[in-house]
């Protein structure tokens, strides 16, 4: 697979399609975010516009997105930090799942952070979600015994001279 432009052929039925896997761009984020409410994907405070846009300025290789025919069927946030790899926003849409498209994007993560370094990667799952559970664990991810702790930032408004 290249960077910017990996193909991958489905394993599923006869309507397997060439899925191309890209680099998202400020240009993709209001179909990110519809796909992302399209697949079910559990809604966080991060879940807009400013917060994907700002994650593309931070690391412009970080959302990947997976596309059929031009279509945007899936997305992934593989984000290295410089000490921890982070995989959030896994999503594919229902009608094309069990295609290999997850796989695919994890594999394709997985291979942008080794290149910059990262040797351990974290996916988070919903606690619950059974079904990412059991194809994280499929793609030789294991659990961790961790809890999690959230603390939600309001976003920054004001300056501080503002007062």
């Amino acid at each position: 697979m290249t960077t910017d432009d990996a193909r991958h052929r489905g394993t599923g039925s006869a309507d397997d399609a060439v899925v191309t896997l890209r680099t998202g761009t400020a240009g993709d984020i209001t179909a990110v975010l519809a796909l992302w409410a399209a697949a079910g994907a559990h809604r966080t405070t991060t879940d807009d516009a400013p917060s994907v846009a700002a994650l593309i300025g931070r690391d412009g290789d970080a959302l990947l997105i997976a596309e059929i025919d031009g279509q945007m069927v899936g997305t992934l946030i593989a984000a290295f930090d410089g000490w921890r790899g982070n995989m959030y926003r896994l999503a594919v849409l229902g009608h094309v799942r069990r295609r290999g498209i997850a796989t695919a994007l994890v594999a394709e993560g997985e291979r942008r952070m080794r290149a910059r370094g990262c040797r351990r990667v974290t996916a988070l799952v919903v606690d619950g979600d059974e079904h990412a559970a059991d194809f994280w664990t499929g793609v030789r991810y294991v659990p961790y015994a961790m809890e999690r702790y959230v603390h939600t930032l309001e976003p920054a408004s004001r300056s501080p001279q503002d007062g």
